[in-house]
């Protein structure tokens, strides 16, 4: 009887497996076969000379905010984190597989790659640009086509979009790569592709090429006739002294009897250099140094005055003078020297906060932390916005401590204990509150208009609002381990000092070029234009008392923990 009973307990048991087996065996035949669709799609799109890619799955998609909505996190950022997001190739792989390896890590993450055969871009078809298409050109790490500046916008870039940004910025030539980012140049510095090797289309255009992997589809620019060119982030760095001596060392010196500063500047635009040197008829370009510090300069008007005095006898002279004083102008060109930014070579055992309230320029101050230490910053939060804008820290995930600091607006005991040290950025509360009231309208770079502002929404946004400002900087002085206090309004007056005062916070290292480097690009594309503001004052004589009050109680916890006060312009007193 025994026996049976085993037999039959043997027989169910190897049904049990078989009937696994062949469970597992059915949901790896599905998922070979979308793998196999999958892999298909890549190929046909695959750059020439790329090995066959495997294909994954795209992650979640990031939820993003609109209007007056809230900051979130992708659930997907830890895993990202913990896998490094691909950044790390192995220098002993050959070139192909690099170029494969990037491939991959842009189709996982932002899904560049066209759908189906018929989206491949025809490459002199369809075209809808206001330049010339010159080709397709190599752009890797060791062969770069263009060196200028870069715009990333993974979501809506377009061929014109690039043109127009490089264009103003002063170059000369335009290159889409990977469908999403943008970069200028004023010369070509790599050889031609294959065609086909710019296969990807723009993300916010469909119909135009926009480069591949480790490929530039390059335009050359609508020309403009001289001294007609329209350029951005020009500004006049001030009036300096110079010997013959320092001027004959610039790179570029250019003589022309009717020398006009827009031509001077056009000159070191057209190559490539960040600063202007001008004296009519003598024009000298060269690189940001510590020659142009704001300490140094002299009063403008000594450049106005004896530019006339001497315009006569230094047009009969085909050199400079051996004293002369100069106009000094920054050009549209990014300096290089601090374009390159990188996650932290070792991960941090030491989390730090840069903390702010929503509209403090947090932003502004993530781009110059950047800058001057050429490490990425981080978020609690995800914003699409500026991730597409270049942060690229706002993918890792915020303890993965791989980010020089982290953004945060929180201000609760728990969410300040988690950080061992943080910057504090403090910024006038009316400038806050409305920086951010334009945010939530109108996004990062724009603003309310006088309907928002009229609107119900702006005395509901200010009664809840305006208490958080004061409770956020009350909670961080209370509960913040190690802190600095930065006020937005000081790093705008002395920018130098309060840089070298975060990055030595930060225990950083940093060198006076790159310093100088930053100060030179300190505007970026981050910085909302003060230009438009609402007709009429937007706070309410109620507003202003309380705001006045939160103001005060701020001010003297700040003296009473051994911090410099509140500046004397946040309101009378």
């Amino acid at each position: 009887m025994l026996v049976p009973l085993y037999k039959l307990l043997c027989f169910l048991k190897k049904t049990q497996m078989l009937l696994l087996c062949l469970g597992v065996a059915y949901l790896m035949a599905g998922s070979i076969l979308l793998l196999q669709r999958s892999t298909i799609r890549v190929v046909q799109t695959n750059p020439a000379g790329l090995p066959p890619l495997l294909s994954l799955a795209a992650p979640p998609a990031a939820r993003e905010t609109t209007g007056l909505g809230t900051r979130t996190r992708p659930r997907w950022a830890t895993a990202q984190a913990a896998s490094g997001g691909g950044s790390n190739v192995n220098q002993q792989w050959s070139g192909s597989r690099s170029l494969g390896v990037q491939h991959l890590h842009r189709r996982w993450f932002h899904n560049l790659l066209p759908e189906s055969p018929e989206q491949r871009v025809s490459l002199l078809r369809n075209s809808r640009h206001k330049g010339t298409y010159i080709g397709c050109f190599l752009h890797n790490s060791s062969e770069r086509a263009l060196g200028g500046t870069m715009l990333y916008d993974l979501r809506k870039m377009t061929s014109t979009l690039c043109q127009d940004t490089c264009s103003e910025s002063g170059y000369q030539f335009a290159g889409l790569e990977y469908g999403a980012e943008c970069h200028c140049g004023n010369r070509i510095s790599s050889p031609k592709a294959p065609e086909e090797d710019c296969s990807l289309v723009c993300r916010g255009e469909r119909g135009s090429p926009c480069g591949g992997v480790g490929r530039l589809s390059i335009y050359k620019v609508e020309e403009q006739l001289p001294g007609h060119r329209k350029f951005r982030n020009i500004y006049h760095r001030g009036c300096f002294k110079m010997t013959k001596s320092i001027t004959g060392t610039f790179p570029v010196y250019s003589f022309q009897p009717n020398l006009t500063m827009q031509s001077c500047i056009e000159t070191c635009t057209d190559k490539e250099l960040p600063l202007a040197v001008f004296r009519k008829p003598h024009c000298f370009c060269t690189q940001t140094s510590s020659l142009f510090s704001v300490s140094q300069a002299e009063d403008k008007q000594l450049c106005v005055e004896r530019s006339d005095l001497n315009h006569t006898a230094a047009a009969a002279s085909t050199g400079p003078a051996e004293h002369n004083h100069y106009q000094v102008y920054h050009t549209p060109v990014l300096d290089s020297r601090c374009k390159e930014r990188m996650f932290l070579p070792q991960r941090s055992a030491s989390l730090v906060a840069l903390s702010s309230f929503p509209g403090a320029g947090n932003t502004w101050v993530r781009h110059l932390i950047e800058l001057v230490t050429g490490f990425y910053t981080g978020s609690f939060y995800f914003d699409g916005t500026l991730y597409n804008r270049g942060f690229k820290g706002e993918k890792d995930y915020w303890k993965s401590g791989r980010s020089i600091c982290v953004k945060t607006h929180e201000s609760g005991q728990r969410d300040i204990q988690m950080f061992d040290s943080a910057i504090l950025l403090i910024r006038n509360p009316y400038r806050s509150l409305m920086a951010e009231f334009n945010r939530k309208c109108a996004g990062h770079l724009g603003h309310a208009t006088d309907a928002q502002w009229s609107s119900k929404e702006w005395p509901e946004f200010v009664s809840s609002y305006a208490p958080w400002w004061a409770s956020h900087t009350l909670g961080w002085l209370k509960f913040g381990r190690r802190l600095l206090v930065v006020h937005y309004e000081e790093l705008q007056r002395t920018l130098l000092p309060q840089l070298r005062l975060i990055a030595a916070f930060l225990n950083v290292s940093i060198t006076e070029e790159r310093l100088l480097c930053a100060q030179s690009n300190q505007d970026g594309h981050f910085r909302r234009s003060g230009a438009q503001q609402p007709s009429t004052d937007p706070f309410t004589p109620d507003m202003r008392q309380m705001i006045d009050s939160f103001i005060l109680s701020v001010d003297q916890v700040l003296q009473s923990r051994n911090f410099s006060g509140l500046p004397q312009d946040y309101l009378p007193r």
